[in-house]
């Protein structure tokens, strides 16, 4: 069914992502017969980003796969692409976007989907040879090419990027030793006790890991050599890697009169403060209206359901995006899986066995679970996000009690 009203109508996309492409395709689903183009800064169509930490970085899945959609889809869509072409500003007044060499192309609605870029270590030494990070398929290629068994590697920060490129190096026969401030991997997230579960999955796997400690200079002649660290180290390394956190990338939207705060400020509608600009994915500070506050999320799922729910928006098809927020991490032969929000809590419940790593964790805030992080425990994990979005009130004991079906604690249940 076509779009009535919208024919003529010209939608630019910025951010040929996982978000924006998907943004793209949900358009076409949905009938929108008029212009659409995707604007992205890499040379490649949009694809997942989870296998380049996995199974992409330990070389058993090729590229294509992580594809959204096969190279020719766009065309076969009529979706127009300027792959490799770089947005530089949005200007809301004459509804244009300026790109970065030198063009200019006219917007009746946009979307925003440029996601984040990693942080970057302002030390001396950090322009050395051999010193990667991981965003893009292309870093992940650098990294592949230096990932040679009996090779040493020094990974600065250990949050769930981290400890996947640990894991994908290891299964490389890479020396791995990491660089963490806090007192364990994940410490922000999951905090220490949780932490303390990922620490000795890695050592187990042979990771020497440095906590409480940070890096304050890279040596080397032409490429790096060595990582200087606050507490005097000094590790001898043939190649870093740096995964110290992302920040959304705003720059486009300087002097444009969009709210900016952590990220791109949206409703739960995808909406910005600005007539006839959306935003969705990494960059977006979106309002949920399931946890009645904002939040910037950076997981696949909500990029996939962020740009649908986006497209739907600019179409008029007004729909709240309350998605509960999910994502998985897969370390060695841990499956790790996280449902919810938080950024604090009052309790932690756990519910199974920790050292077996068969378990799932309940963050707690005034009786309800506004997280689930579940080890090995895929099916616990999915019952309880039914828990989260009824924001319903739950007994610790019974969260424990393996013998109660999760289910059953939904209002309403049978």
């Amino acid at each position: 069914m076509k779009v009535r009203g919208a024919m003529q109508q010209r939608y630019i996309i910025v951010g040929a992502n996982l978000a924006g492409g998907t943004a793209a395709i949900t358009l076409r689903e949905e009938g929108f017969d008029g212009e659409i183009e995707l604007i992205g800064a890499e040379p490649h169509p949009p694809y997942e980003r989870p296998p380049l930490s996995k199974e992409y970085l330990q070389g058993e899945k090729p590229f294509e796969d992580a594809l959204l959609k096969p190279v020719n889809f766009y065309t076969e869509q009529n979706i127009q692409t300027r792959f490799g072409t770089r947005a530089v500003r949005v200007d809301p007044r004459d509804q244009v976007i300026e790109l970065e060499d030198g063009g200019r192309t006219r917007y009746d609605k946009v979307l925003i989907a440029t996601g984040a870029r990693n942080r970057k270590l302002r030390i001396p030494g950090a322009d050395l040879e051999g010193i990667c990070d991981l965003r893009t398929v292309d870093d992940a290629d650098r990294i592949r090419a230096r990932s040679r068994s009996g090779s040493r590697a020094v990974l600065i920060g250990m949050g769930f990027i981290g400890s996947e490129v640990a894991a994908s190096l290891r299964h490389h026969g890479v020396e791995v030793t990491v660089i963490e401030p806090f007192k364990t991997p994940l410490y922000r997230v999951l905090g220490e006790q949780i932490g303390r579960v990922f620490e000795a999955l890695h050592r187990e796997n042979g990771v020497g890991m440095l906590f409480e400690d940070s890096v304050t200079a890279f040596e080397g002649t032409g490429r790096v050599q060595r990582v200087v660290t606050s507490a005097g180290r000094r590790i001898e390394c043939d190649f870093v890697v740096v995964g110290v956190g992302v920040e959304p990338a705003t720059d486009l939207m300087a002097d444009s009169g969009v709210k900016i705060d952590n990220g791109i400020v949206v409703d739960e509608y995808c909406q910005t403060n600005v007539e006839g600009i959306y935003a969705a994915g990494d960059v977006a500070n979106h309002f949920h209206p399931l946890f009645g506050r904002r939040m910037r999320v950076e997981h696949w799922q909500n990029a996939i359901h962020q740009g649908q729910a986006a497209a739907r928006s600019m179409l008029g098809k007004r729909e709240p995006y309350s998605d509960v927020h999910w994502f998985w991490s897969d370390q060695y032969d841990c499956n790790v899986q996280y449902a919810g929000f938080h950024t604090h809590w009052d309790e932690l419940i756990v519910r199974g066995n920790m050292e077996r790593r068969s378990a799932v964790v309940f963050y707690m805030q005034e009786g309800r679970i506004a997280t689930t992080v579940a080890f090995n425990r895929d099916r616990d994990l999915r019952r309880a996000m039914s828990l989260i979005k009824a924001r319903v009130q739950v007994e610790p004991s019974v969260l424990q009690d393996e013998s109660v079906d999760l289910r059953s604690l939904v209002p309403g249940a049978r």
